[in-house]
């Protein structure tokens, strides 16, 4: 009777601790449920090989949505933050001309060197996606974090000189293709030879580097908007990837 008691005893026993047991893992596996999921909805953090991704998918987007806006007609004649003026190194030719009631060619002139540019980048799309997917990101989090215009000012700081060099050539052939210098050599001869006769200094700018610098410009400019625009107007974020990289600046 006295062991039959001591058993019940022990079987009670255990069977209260492994309830107790059962009882707190229940516990901890609710709470773990309760306040995992909502670290993991909350601390979804961002790899740097996703960020990276993110700010070549951005700028990608940006430098397409830039070349369709700017390689059509108008592009950069009709956009007075693009627009080329006549080149700062030739005002004189430009006054020069006016004087001599050439306003019709110097507004041709103007025309076309817009048409240049607007024809010259509708080759620039494969220098400047080239130029993003081979960009190499050390620092990912830093430039995503940035502010306006960080990934665009990364992209220019480090690719500038190389999409000159490739760009160069591609102004070339614009110029030749809208037949620039047609409407240049009236108002450039028409100046030197007022300079051969007053002793003044004679003019020729360079209008290959002009055209390219100020081409480049514009377009790092129309791809610093698309940027800023993904990085504050989420309708504008039209990949997951670009949702979920951008979207953590304000989550």
């Amino acid at each position: 009777m006295l062991k039959r008691l001591q058993y019940t005893l022990i079987f009670s026993s255990v069977l209260f601790f492994i309830s107790c047991d059962i009882s707190a893992n229940l516990l901890n596996d609710a709470g773990a449920l309760l306040n995992g999921d909502e670290e993991q909805e909350t601390e979804n953090p961002l790899t740097n090989g996703e960020v990276i991704s993110g700010l070549k998918q951005a700028l990608s987007v940006g430098i397409e949505n830039s070349v369709s806006l700017t390689s059509i007609t108008d592009g950069f004649l009709g956009n007075e933050k693009i627009r080329l003026p006549f080149p700062p190194d030739a005002i004189k030719v430009k006054e020069k001309a006016l004087d001599l009631g050439l306003n019709n060619q110097v507004d041709k002139f103007e025309t076309t060197l817009n048409r240049a540019a607007e024809e010259a980048c509708k080759e620039a799309l494969p220098i400047f996606k080239n130029a993003i997917t081979s960009m190499t990101v050390q620092d990912g989090f830093t430039i995503l974090n940035g502010g306006n215009g960080a990934a665009t000012k990364y992209l220019k700081d480090q690719t500038n000189q190389s999409l000159i060099d490739a760009f160069l050539p591609k102004v070339k052939d614009a110029i030749s293709k809208v037949k620039l210098t047609e409407y240049w050599n009236p108002l450039i001869n028409k100046y030197n030879t007022a300079m051969a006769l007053t002793g003044g200094q004679q003019l020729n700018p360079d209008l290959d580097v002009f055209i390219t610098n100020r081409a480049i410009e514009g377009l790092f400019l129309m791809v610093e908007k698309e940027e800023n625009k993904i990085r504050l107007d989420p309708v504008a974020r039209i990949t997951d990837l670009l949702m979920k990289v951008f979207g953590s600046l304000t989550n």
